[in-house]
């Protein structure tokens, strides 16, 4: 080989590796800068804050990285100032981060919808908007919220609260409506609603850092691939990202997509007692020990702190029709319940020591379709705990409830041919 020709390999070599490091540079660049945008508002924790402004006042301060759409009202029973926002990401904030105030009691931010984040803080008096306003820098486009509020009675705060309705800001109300289905073929494949509890701005329990509706957003993830690869079942998530749902919105959901089986997935905590070990519960006016009431009675309060006007009443003659149509489901219910109960004992082993129960929980509550709630563990118990953080565990959990559905669905069409003949 001559030198010349050596030389013109060198060359190109030294070429192509400078090539490779311009256009490295040229993507490095092009990922930072997608990164680095973001169409989310971001707090600004340093010049952000809720303090008491004397003895009657409150006044907050959000310093945002942009000017959002945003609206402002007050809710009553219990009282709470709700701010709606198109979009602030919260990630990393907390409402105690903003927290200065005697006057507020809590603060809870995060997502609400898709679209949408919230903020809420809990009044310990009643408290009337005086003044709310957005600045925005027109050089930097950063921006800056206050909101000043002062004492008020709480005949004049009743008054002047509720929320607003603008159908700008606002989904549709979820109607449930019960209609009479179809005997589907028996190739069909069964309608699995799997319901992650909480999400967005209500995290449901916590301890040590870990949040219930992040929890179980992972396990219902887990579970939802099991029954893919079990074969047989559809499966459909109430939510597949850290977003609130209110209640009605869940079992709405479940009645649009023509559900054969609903699962809502949980993981509490408890103040009294030592309870652990995964729980499945069905629907029952009456709750059948005192901490399945609390549970219930906790669950269901999760829609009025996000923020939720939940003023409507029920509608005696639907209650009636809806009562009719439990008689058919409750014994399907009870026996899915059951199934659930001893797919997981297959599984995972020990449950605990009274693993069906009976709650009032609202999201249980669709009157055509079979219902259940579990609660995967305790966050209380640090066994539970320490379960649930084991991705092995929980899979052997899903496992377990897959077990029970296919054992449900087999003895379901058992019974739907007895009752035909």
């Amino acid at each position: 080989m001559s030198k010349r020709f050596q030389t013109f390999l060198v060359t190109c070599s030294k070429i192509y590796s400078l090539c490779c490091v311009l256009l490295f540079a040229c993507v490095s660049a092009s990922l930072a800068q997608s990164q680095s945008f973001s169409a989310l508002a971001r707090i600004d924790l340093e010049s952000s804050e809720i303090i008491d402004q004397g003895r009657r006042a409150v006044q907050i301060d959000l310093a945002l990285s942009q000017g959002v759409p945003w609206r402002i009202f007050t809710l009553d029973d219990p009282r709470r100032l709700v701010i709606d926002f198109r979009e602030i990401d919260w990630t990393g904030v907390t409402g105690n981060d903003l927290l200065n105030s005697n006057k507020i009691a809590s603060v809870r931010v995060g997502g609400f919808r898709p679209g949408w984040s919230r903020l809420v803080a809990d009044l310990n008096s009643p408290m009337a908007i005086e003044t709310a306003a957005m600045k925005i820098d027109p050089t930097t486009s950063k921006a800056h919220l206050t909101v000043k509020m002062f004492a008020t009675d709480a005949d004049i705060y009743r008054e002047k609260s509720g929320a607003p309705y603008d159908p700008r800001w606002d989904l549709p109300s979820p109607s449930v409506e019960v209609v009479a289905k179809e005997p589907k073929p028996d190739w069909a494949p069964t309608v699995v609603v799997l319901d992650p509890g909480h999400g967005g701005i209500d995290p449901g329990a916590e301890r040590g850092g870990v949040q219930e509706k992040a929890l179980m957003l992972t396990f219902a993830r887990e579970l939802r691939d099991i029954l893919r690869r079990a074969g047989g079942f559809e499966v459909v998530m109430t939510r597949n990202e850290d977003v609130f749902v209110s209640l009605e919105a869940r079992v709405a959901k479940a009645h649009e997509v023509g559900a054969d089986i609903f699962i809502s997935l949980h993981a509490d905590t408890v103040q009294q007692g030592n309870a652990q070990g995964a729980t499945v519960y069905t629907l029952s006016e009456e709750a059948s020990d005192a901490a399945s009431q609390y549970l219930a009675e906790r669950h269901d309060r999760a829609d009025v702190l996000a923020g939720l006007d939940l003023t409507g009443t029920d509608d005696l003659i639907a209650n009636v029709l809806l009562d009719l149509v439990r008689q058919e489901t409750e014994p399907r219910t009870e026996r899915l319940a059951q199934a659930m109960v001893l797919g997981m004992q297959g599984t995972v082993g020990e449950l605990n020591k009274k693993p069906y129960r009976q709650a009032g929980f609202s999201v249980l509550k669709a009157a055509d379709i079979p219902s259940v709630l579990i609660e995967a563990g305790f966050m209380s118990s640090e066994r539970d705990l320490q379960n649930l953080l084991d991705s092995q565990w929980r899979s052997r959990l899903a496992e377990g409830i897959r077990d029970g559905l296919q054992a449900w669905v087999i003895a379901d069409k058992a019974a739907r041919d007895l009752i035909r003949q």
